[in-house]
């Protein structure tokens, strides 16, 4: 519900994914009316004014890998779209893409419509990817309806979780084949799900049956594997290509390898394979390793340099959370066998804090390229830019007041998500936000958040956005022909 009063943001300094200049920002009716000299001269009288005086105003971070209210391996997530969406506000982060994950042999737009119903309490905006994971014509009918009527313009596949979600490579072929007809960017869990399934086996028999069997089920080269298939798949085909939670080199290495060779392929890298590594499936409290269980699973330290390396270099272009809680009691499911720990952790609340601290204060990244990573590629990539993404003229009022010397430590304690752990506990960083702007209405101040269910908007995404009016005229650039014999007759 854009609110149609005035907010006059004055003194910061904007940061876009292109550059920062100090300048004034005025908000009306949900809409960022003007930037720069003419903002305080436009604003109406009485307009309530916000002092940004030694911070910077970034556009508000948009998290494109969340699973709220996600039912999940016999048990639903913690976080429900309202508590999931209202402690993301109170990181900056302003808007999410969920994902609709349909039952086998579900109808797509039966699931999509419950998600869209449970995604109704939002406190921020939302859209979805909508995942395939089975074929038929019924799919291939309803991925045209998502497109062209729901404003959906990207699919997810998952090729882990055997038995249950699992792509076989029919299914990613024909789902990518019709993608790329509608417009929408295929998106993968990479993953083998026949090597998986088979190492949970192996190594439950070598009588390892706790969370540090999780990491040992799900090596690097399993994930380096399917990473390398799909994209393999989407080359033949001609489709852009988006690999989300992009956890180890072996998977960096083939985006990179693929865009080096003129692909368009696109990786996502979650605040937590950035900053944490295996060592916690050791951990000798099982509450706390099975805490930790998420899949791709965390790596060891080497593979998180190699990722910052990624988004610093462009090879990696959105960092996301693929915020999905679990509490102790539902991850005890799996106190006898580590493969029925329920797969989740959060991190919406802290996602852009722990990237900044960890990255602009290392001097990994500029102010512009966490901008790029948290927001700006985001919306591009998924064709929601310029209406999120940047502060422009036009553009939709989420803006986050950031303060760049205010300093958080992290707990489970004091986080605003239903979850009862936090994976970042303890860590304490620098470079907070003060206030989070959504729609043009302040909904957190220096720690008073002022969420209110149901103010979330649906995000339409139309079809074909850049890359693939790029791809349509590369394929007909390189369209073979055939030989003309006839004069041989």
């Amino acid at each position: 519900m854009a609110s149609s009063s005035a907010l006059l943001i004055r003194g910061g300094t904007v940061v876009n994914a292109d550059r920062e200049c100090q300048a004034d920002v005025l908000c009306v009716g949900g809409q960022i009316a003007a930037v720069g000299a003419s903002a305080q001269a436009q604003a109406p009288a009485g307009t309530p004014t916000l002092d940004a005086s030694g911070q910077y105003l970034l556009p508000g971070g948009i998290d494109p890998h969340t699973h709220m209210q996600l039912p999940f391996m016999g048990t639903v997530t913690m976080d429900d779209f309202f508590t999931g969406t209202a402690a993301g506000l109170a990181g900056g982060t302003t808007s999410i893409i969920d994902f609709v994950i349909p039952n086998p042999q579900q109808p797509l737009m039966e699931a999509y419509r419950q998600w869209r119903g449970w995604a109704e309490k939002s406190a921020g905006d939302y859209g979805f990817h909508v995942a395939v994971t089975w074929w038929g014509e019924s799919v291939h009918a309803d991925m045209a309806t998502l497109v062209q009527q729901e404003g959906v313009n990207s699919f997810k596949h998952f090729m882990a979780y055997k038995n249950a979600i699992m792509c076989d490579d029919e299914t990613l072929v024909n789902s990518f084949k019709r993608a790329l007809e509608l417009g929408a960017m295929p998106t993968v869990h990479a993953e083998n799900g026949e090597l998986v399934y088979l190492l949970q086996q192996e190594v439950a028999k070598m009588g390892i049956t706790g969370p540090e069997g999780h990491p040992l089920s799900r090596p690097p080269m399993v994930e380096g594997e399917a990473a390398n298939r799909a994209i393999a798949i989407a080359d033949v085909l001609g489709v852009p290509i988006y690999i989300v939670h992009v956890s180890c080199i072996e998977a960096a290495e083939a985006i990179a390898r693929a865009r080096a060779r003129g692909q368009r392929v696109y990786g996502e890298v979650l605040a937590g394979h950035l900053l944490i590594d295996d060592s916690v499936y050791r951990h000798p409290d099982f509450a706390t390793a099975a805490a930790h269980v998420m899949s791709p699973p965390f790596r060891p330290k080497i593979h998180q340099e190699f990722l910052w390396r990624g988004l610093q270099s462009g090879q990696l272009h959105t960092t996301a959370t693929d915020h999905c809680t679990f509490c102790a009691q539902q991850k005890a499911a799996g106190l006898e066998n580590f493969a029925k720990i329920p797969n989740g952790c959060g991190g919406i609340e802290e996602r852009m804090a722990v990237i900044w601290d960890a990255g602009v204060n290392s001097g990994r990244l500029t102010p512009a390229e966490f901008v790029a990573i948290t927001s700006a590629n985001t919306a591009k990539l998924f064709n929601l830019y310029p209406q999120k993404g940047c502060i422009a003229a036009g553009a939709d009022a989420d803006l986050v007041l950031w303060d760049p010397q205010g300093t958080k430590t992290i707990s489970a304690r004091t986080q605003h998500s239903k979850g009862d752990f936090n994976i970042f506990e303890g860590r304490t960083v620098r470079g907070i936000p003060s206030h989070t702007i959504s729609q043009g209405r302040v909904v957190y101040a220096q720690g008073d958040l002022r969420a209110e269910a149901g103010a979330g908007r649906y995000l339409k995404r139309p079809a074909f956005g850049p890359n693939f009016q790029a791809a349509k005229a590369r394929a007909q650039d390189l369209a073979p022909t055939p030989v003309d014999r006839s004069a041989k007759r």
